[in-house]
């Protein structure tokens, strides 16, 4: 960027230039208005509706990860976090070290944007050409099907990256808790890169020293009430651009499901555990030793439900692809081509969600 930012935040007019997502109506706005109506551009396709009969009772199975053990350099634990990421991509982690109140405080945070009336809510709305902000994401024609779900994104580390004009510092809280959250993801995540780093057979800094000066990025989701659920998508299915994805659910609501095996398997949550996924670019990185996995949100007729997901991103010009020591290690062939990150993350987000159909534009075409 050829412009420098100001007491350690982006300034104004600096734009990431990743894309933009296209301006729709506050779903949390339809529903005050008119509960029991589904307008016909949120109601899917009947291939892609959440039916029952798609959905596989295996919430259970879903491995589950104790960071202390990983951090505590046991062998077991990573033998079963190399299951978890080839198997089934995602897996819930317990022991994370991050204390019970800085996840409540997080929660209320977003609790209290979400309430806000909905003109102070649009002070915070997405620019034209921006991605940061107040509204929804991969919005990129006027005639797609809309996500019942409203959203806020936004930058939250490296400093340098911030644009507070959207963050909603009206909000009693809301800047100290996303800041704190955002430091315990950080740690978090560093400890799952190193122990993926040495299941590549890297060095444990190998994965943070690819990503150069690590991106993070936090999506916070709300999900009103739907009348028809089973008419309706929180977010169409897709895997994360990311490299990974942390994921704080609500406690009591089940929303996110995710593909295995052909069906669809809620993710039952876990009590202040986290909830965490391959990203594309590991997938890249890995030659496909860990796939990022298809997964989507569901709606509920009762109750709202919100959720907090934080994206670890590489720097723009790093280049994602194959890392010799898998290659080498495992004695595959290479299967995914080397392209800058910015340039797959470009292509990603000119595009509806669309499953795994964006990870194709990594792979060779002769794979």
């Amino acid at each position: 960027m050829d412009t420098k930012a100001e007491n350690g935040v982006m300034q104004e007019h600096q734009e990431l230039g990743w894309g933009k997502s296209l301006p729709v109506p506050s779903v949390q706005e339809i529903v005050k208005n008119d509960s029991q109506s589904v307008p016909e551009r949120y109601i899917q396709e009947h291939k892609n509706r959440p039916l029952g009969s798609d959905s596989c009772p295996v919430s259970s199975q879903i491995p589950i990860i104790d960071l202390h053990l990983l951090a505590c350099g046991d062998e077991d634990e990573r033998t079963k976090l190399n299951f978890a990421c080839k198997e089934w991509g995602f897996f819930q982690v317990i022991n994370h070290g991050v204390a019970e109140e800085v996840l409540q405080k997080m929660k209320t945070a977003v609790a209290a944007f979400f309430e806000l009336p909905l003109e102070e809510k649009k002070k915070y709305s997405m620019a034209e050409n921006d991605l940061q902000g107040y509204g929804q994401g991969y919005v990129v024609s006027d005639q797609q099907k809309l996500d019942w779900g409203d959203l806020i994104f936004l930058l939250t580390l490296p400093n340098k990256y911030k644009k507070m004009k959207y963050w909603p510092v009206t909000v009693t809280g809301f800047k100290e808790a996303i800041e704190e959250y955002a430091t315990e993801m950080h740690k978090v995540t560093e400890e799952i890169l190193g122990n993926l780093s040495l299941l590549m057979g890297m060095d444990k800094d190998g994965l943070r020293l690819l990503h150069a000066e690590m991106k993070q990025a936090m999506r916070l989701n709300y999900y009103p009430t739907c009348s028809r659920p089973d008419l309706v998508l929180g977010v169409s299915p897709h895997s994360d651009a990311s490299s990974i994805t942390v994921l704080l659910q609500d406690d009591e609501i089940t929303g996110l499901q995710i593909r295995h095996k052909g069906g669809w398997v809620p993710v039952k949550p876990i009590p202040n555990a986290l909830v965490v996924n391959i990203g594309d670019a590991i997938e890249a990185w890995s030659n496909g030793m860990y796939k990022s996995i298809e997964h989507r949100a569901v709606t509920n007729e009762k109750r709202a439900r919100m959720s907090i997901a934080t994206f670890l991103i590489p720097e723009d010009d790093v280049e994602i692809g194959p890392v010799d020591s898998v290659v080498g290690t495992y004695h595959q062939p290479v299967m995914y081509k080397k392209i800058k990150y910015v340039d797959y993350l470009r292509y990603t987000l000119s595009r509806e969600m669309d499953g795994k159909a964006h990870t194709e534009f990594l792979k060779l075409e002769n794979e």
